[in-house]
């Protein structure tokens, strides 16, 4: 890739990722108020607003985010299948947004005013629980990706082994 382009490769992954992160905050703080209120209304309104996030903002983050994470892998030295580190990001990203596309459902299910009396009755609360779980863990495993990223720790598949030997690149020295 050229230099400009990867660049702004690098801008979108990590503006998409960090966005990513931010709005599933935003969504935390929307499950824990839709599960501590006793107000049916205030709740269907809380998680209509969930519903939005997740839909216009969530989802399309997290698409972006593995999309141009995978550019980023495929069209740098880093590659996708020769350093560890990117492995694991890749198998925390793709596994999540596919639990949070799953997860749209319920949250639809929430906001749906034919529940609002169900919420003020307590009739969902292992349901609401349940995303408020799930939105705690989201930000635990998008904060584990971002530190892979940032620390990018040591150590090359076999295939990126072979790569760098082919290429002519000595193996780090062992301490």
């Amino acid at each position: 890739m050229p230099p400009r382009l990867r660049k702004t490769a690098l801008v979108a992954h990590v503006s998409t990722s960090i966005g990513w992160l931010g709005a599933v905050a935003a969504f935390l703080a929307i499950a824990v108020a839709g599960l501590t209120t006793t107000d049916g209304d205030r709740a269907h309104a809380l998680y209509l607003a969930g519903d939005l996030v997740t839909r216009t903002v969530i989802v399309p983050l997290a698409v972006a985010s593995c999309a141009t994470g995978l550019l980023q892998s495929l069209g740098t030295s880093w590659g996708l299948v020769r350093h560890w580190w990117i492995i694991a990001k890749l198998v925390l990203a793709l596994p999540a947004t596919g639990l949070l596309l799953l997860h749209t459902g319920p949250i639809a299910q929430l906001a749906d005013p034919a529940n609002t009396t169900a919420l003020a009755a307590g009739d969902l609360r292992g349901m609401q629980t349940q995303l408020l779980a799930d939105a705690a863990a989201a930000i635990v495993v998008l904060l584990i990706a971002t530190a892979l990223a940032v620390f990018k720790p040591r150590g090359r598949t076999v295939r990126g082994h072979r790569m760098a030997l082919l290429a002519g690149v000595r193996p780090p020295a062992q301490s």
